[in-house]
């Protein structure tokens, strides 16, 4: 007899991977069922994790106990901090990776957590019973019961590649579709759709001519994404190339415009408008006489190379011509050309913030089957959808991080309540609280939380409380010590900043914005010597108090309008709402507002579509 399971997860990409892991790790007897177990969370684009905004959430999933940040410092091969020269708001942490070693780490992680079960097949078909799944039937004839399904499909529903007017069936290069599943749930009355992306061909980097380019080395002291401490600094060896196209360029690809099915209309899915490929950057910026290029290693032993800002669906000859023009690639090689991808996705209106379908009890969609794109968006998703499949399966309240608590809490309300016109990417400016929502804080925003509903570690909830409180001893040493002119007079001229005349706190020394605490430390002892209290720690506790001295002003501010706008999501709105039997509102605002079915006032305010006077109606109908 099969097992019967607490959480059955389909699919073994990002989201895949996190869910099962979340399930599991949280007590849920867990099976995760994927089509190839050598893929694990496979880099099927860039090998590089985080970015703006996406490295915060890789953080945020790190400090509520996933596995992402840690299987992304045991491959990493170069780590850089994006926009440090902006606030710390802005501040973002991106790594490449190790293509094949990213898979293998997140392997030999799955393979050692417990209550977690492996299953290589292909699920073709759900088990549905009175508008409530009970588990999959896979390919192979066998059926899996369970009492939670997590659906992370990504692009292998019906998946479509193109290269020029050459298509495969396939979700992946050398995968197969996965069928059965799409047109079952339409049967159940979900809506679906199609989008598409692309993919750069990958070269030989022994025929590239690294002497024309620009190289682009990691940050001088490396740094990593976790949390937690590794026995072993991550990598940071590897350098990154920059180069362009240009006008010859250009000529050669337009040549193969109409054979290029992501721009004929071939493909009429949505593409990604902040990803696009570079047939659609020629047209659309017909201007630009060159487009940036950068070539990422896929590895540690490897030559293969990425050529970011090149994806193509052109045919190969087309797009190997073109590469041959750009200034260090003349003698290039491709190992694979890129290609176009079609599959399908399911409007993401249809789920609860919980990721719980609301047509179908207990199935829960994660990653790009709901619209979204990128390796960060997807793995935060299954994340969550985990965590509440796992809280579902035992009767627990389900668990929902709001847009002032996480760039998870803004990414999965955009989805529920806006919905997607175009594979959703998150950026700094979909939040309204970047101040809060800092890479160096998701720690002490998410860590206690996590750890409350029984998924973030013992360890995890030490290390955050230690922080917290070396980072407050410090910050007491600085407001609370008294420099003398004599001793730091020297440090000041030398930066360009004005001398002090008399006794100051170390506090207003700080403020200045030449000031960094690490180098006031070289000339105050009894700071360098409070520093070293703080162990192995020391750059993390740095940071975390300078940002809080600093920004201190900048952040209660902020929290203060994210208390005041949240007290909207208190008011909440019964599952049944009779918006029919409101004649005053209007007719766009009440057709949204029954299709979405919001949760809360909070919500229904950022739905698109519902007016201000449609929220006062609500408000005073409700007594408000």
């Amino acid at each position: 007899m099969l097992p019967e399971y607490d959480v059955i997860v389909v699919g073994g990409g990002h989201a895949g991977c996190e869910a099962a892991a979340a399930a599991a790790n949280m007590g849920s007897k867990t099976l995760l069922i994927t089509m190839d177990m050598t893929k694990f969370a496979q880099m099927s684009c860039n090998p590089a994790m985080g970015g703006i905004a996406k490295g915060q959430i890789v953080r945020e999933i790190d400090a509520m106990g996933g596995y992402s940040a840690i299987v992304t410092d045991k491959s990493m091969i170069q780590f850089r901090m994006l926009n440090r020269s902006k606030g710390p708001a802005m501040w973002s942490p991106r790594a490449q990776c190790d293509r094949t070693l990213f898979s293998i780490e997140w392997r030999n992680l799955l393979e050692k957590t417990k209550n977690l079960d492996l299953w290589q097949d292909m699920v073709n078909e759900l088990l549905i019973d009175d508008g409530i799944v009970r588990g999959v039937k896979t390919r192979l004839g066998i059926t899996f019961f369970s009492k939670t399904v997590v659906l992370t499909n990504g692009t292998f529903l019906n998946g479509l590649m193109h290269v020029g007017r050459s298509k495969v069936e396939g979700g992946r290069s050398g995968e197969a579709s996965s069928f059965g599943i799409t047109e079952q749930l339409l049967k159940h009355g979900f809506e679906a759709g199609r989008m598409k992306t692309g993919t750069p061909a990958r070269i030989d980097g022994r025929t590239i001519d690294f002497s024309k380019l620009t190289e682009q080395k990691g940050d001088e002291n490396g740094g990593q994404f976790s949390f937690l401490k590794h026995e072993q600094k991550p990598n940071n060896n590897k350098s990154c190339w920059i180069t362009y196209t240009n006008q010859q360029v250009h000529e050669i690809l337009e040549t193969g415009f109409d054979d290029s099915p992501l721009y004929n209309g071939t493909i009429e899915g949505i593409g990604p408008r902040y990803c696009p490929s570079i047939e659609d950057k020629i047209v659309t910026f017909a201007d630009k006489e060159k487009h940036q290029l950068f070539l990422e290693p896929e590895g540690h032993n490897t030559v293969e190379y990425y050529i970011n800002g090149f994806s193509s669906s052109l045919p190969w000859d087309i797009q190997f011509k073109a590469l041959k023009k750009i200034e260090g690639l003349e003698n290039v090689k491709i190992f694979r050309p890129g290609y176009a991808i079609e599959y399908d996705y399911y409007p993401p209106t249809q789920l609860f913030h919980t990721l719980e379908t609301k047509k179908i009890k207990n199935l829960y969609f994660a990653g790009q089957i709901n619209g979204t794109t990128g390796y960060e968006e997807a793995a935060a998703q299954g994340l969550m959808a985990g965590i509440n499949a796992h809280l579902k399966s035992y009767n627990k309240p389900e668990f929902v991080l709001n847009r002032d608590q996480a760039y998870i809490g803004v990414l999965i309300d955009d989805l529920v309540t806006k919905g997607v016109d175009e594979p959703y990417r998150m950026f700094t400016s979909r939040a309204e609280y970047r101040i809060l929502l800092r890479q160096d804080n998701a720690d002490i925003r998410l860590t206690e939380l996590s750890y409350k509903i029984g998924f973030a570690s013992e360890e995890r909830f030490s290390n955050l409380l230690n922080k917290i409180k070396l980072r407050d001893h410090l910050v007491r040493f600085i407001k609370t010590f008294s420099v003398e002119p004599g001793s730091i007079n020297k440090y000041l001229n030398k930066i360009d900043t004005s001398e002090i005349k008399q006794k100051r706190k170390l506090f207003e020394i700080v403020l200045r914005p030449q000031i960094t605490i690490l180098q006031l430390s070289e000339y105050v002892a009894e700071l360098k010597n409070e520093i070293e209290k703080t162990g192995d720690k020391k750059e993390e506790i740095i940071e975390a108090a300078e940002v809080l001295i600093k920004y201190s002003g900048y952040i209660e501010r902020e929290q203060q309008i994210a208390d005041k706008l949240t007290r909207l999501e208190h008011i909440k709105i019964p599952d049944e709402f009779g918006y029919d039997k409101i004649a005053s509102l209007s007719t766009e605002g009440r057709q949204k507002l029954k299709r979405i079915k919001p949760k809360s006032i909070g919500q229904a305010a950022r739905i698109s579509g519902v007016s201000p006077s449609d929220i006062s109606v609500l408000l005073v109908y409700m007594g408000r």
